[in-house]
C-alpha cells in the first residue's frame, strides 16, 4: 500500500510539473503577442522637454516647488515671445541605430531618414547614435547608403559612438562629416573575414559520400561537406580582397585624412587612440553633445517601429532570455 501511495505521489508531482511548464509557456506566448501589438509607425519626441523635465525633477528637490513654478513660467513666456517674433531655432534630428550581424535596423533607418529629409533644411543637422560591431557586407553597405542620402541632401550628418563602431559599423560611421566617440568606444576593424567548418574528413571516415553539382566554375568555392581545393581558397581570398578594397575606397571618399595603410589592417582601437589616427574627430559622449546642443537647437528623437510577426517576437524573446 505504501508503494502505491509513493508511486501515485510521484505521478502527481510529474503531472504538476508538466502543468506548470504548460502554463508558463502559454503565458509567455500571450505576453509576446501583446507586447508586439503596436502598428507600424513613426514616433517623434522633443528631447529638450525631456531634458527640462529631468532637470526640473532635481530642481524641485533642491530649490523647492515655488522656484520651479517660477522658472517654468519664465521659460514658457520666453518661448511664446520667440514664437511671436517668428523666429525658430535650427533643429537636430536624433536617430538611433543598434546593429546586429544582419543590420536588421536598416529597415527602420531608411524610414527615419526619409521622414527627416522631408522636413529638414540645410541649416538642420542629423545625429545618428550608432552602436554596431559589424556583420554581413551587403546589409551594412545598404545601411551606409541610407546615411549617404543625408550627405547628398546637403544636411550636416554627425555620428556618435558611445560603445562600438567596428567593421560594418565603421563602414557606416565614416560617411558622416563629423564623428564623435566616447574615450573607450571601440573603433575600426577595417577588414573582411570569411570562415566555415569543413566536415569532409569526418564524413569520409564514416563512409558518407557528398555530391555537389554546379554550373559555373566558381558557383561554389569552399564547402562545408566536400573536399576544398586550393583554387577555391584562392578565389575566396580574391573576393575578400575585393570587398576590402571597396571598404577602403568608401573611407578614402569620406575621410581622406586617414592613412589607410596604417588603419586598414583589421585592428580596432579605443576612442582615445582612434582620434590620433583620424578615425574620429572628437572625444565625447552623445549625452554631452546633446545637452550642449540643447542650448541652441531644438532636438527631436525620431524612431520608426515595424510591427514584428508573432514568430519574430517569440524568437526575440527566447534570445533575450538566453542572453541574460
Amino acid at each position: 500500500m505504501i508503494d502505491f501511495f509513493l508511486e501515485y505521489g510521484l505521478f502527481l508531482a510529474k503531472l504538476s510539473t508538466v502543468a506548470v511548464i504548460f502554463v508558463v509557456v502559454l503565458g509567455f506566448v500571450f505576453s509576446m503577442a501583446r507586447r508586439g501589438g503596436s502598428e507600424n509607425g513613426l514616433s517623434v519626441e522633443n528631447l529638450n522637454k525631456r531634458f527640462d523635465g529631468l532637470a526640473d525633477a532635481v530642481r524641485e528637490v533642491v530649490l523647492g516647488k515655488e522656484r520651479i513654478k517660477k522658472d517654468s513660467k519664465e521659460r514658457r513666456k520666453a518661448e511664446k515671445t520667440l514664437a511671436k517674433k517668428g523666429s525658430q531655432r535650427n533643429r537636430i534630428f536624433v536617430l538611433d541605430f543598434k546593429g546586429d550581424i544582419k543590420a536588421s535596423a536598416t529597415s527602420s533607418l531608411r524610414e527615419e531618414v526619409s521622414a527627416v529629409l522631408a522636413v529638414a533644411t540645410v541649416d538642420d543637422r542629423i545625429l545618428v547614435r550608432l552602436e554596431n560591431a559589424g556583420g554581413a557586407v551587403h546589409e551594412h553597405g545598404l545601411a551606409a547608403s541610407q546615411l549617404a542620402r543625408v550627405r547628398q541632401s546637403g544636411i550636416s550628418l554627425v555620428v556618435s559612438v558611445d560603445k562600438v563602431a567596428a567593421s560594418g559599423g565603421y563602414l557606416m560611421a565614416c560617411v558622416a562629416e563629423h564623428i564623435i566617440a566616447a574615450p573607450f568606444a571601440i573603433i575600426g576593424s577595417i577588414g573582411v573575414i570569411a570562415q566555415l567548418p569543413n566536415f569532409h574528413r569526418l564524413l569520409e571516415q564514416k563512409g558518407v559520400d557528398f555530391e555537389q553539382i554546379t554550373a559555373g566554375r566558381y558557383k561554389r568555392t569552399l564547402t562545408m561537406f566536400g573536399k576544398n581545393t586550393d583554387e577555391g581558397r584562392e578565389k575566396i581570398q580574391e573576393e575578400l580582397e575585393e570587398v576590402h578594397l571597396l571598404f577602403k575606397d568608401q573611407i578614402a571618399e569620406h575621410r581622406p585624412q586617414i592613412d589607410l595603410e596604417q588603419v586598414a589592417t583589421g585592428e580596432h582601437w579605443y576612442g582615445v587612440r582612434a582620434i590620433n589616427l583620424n578615425l574620429v574627430d572628437e572625444l565625447r559622449t552623445s549625452d554631452d553633445y546633446l545637452l550642449e546642443a540643447a542650448k541652441d537647437f531644438d532636438l527631436f528623437a525620431v524612431s520608426y517601429r515595424r510591427r514584428r510577426s508573432l514568430p519574430e517576437r517569440l524568437l526575440g524573446g527566447v534570445e533575450s532570455m538566453l542572453l541574460r
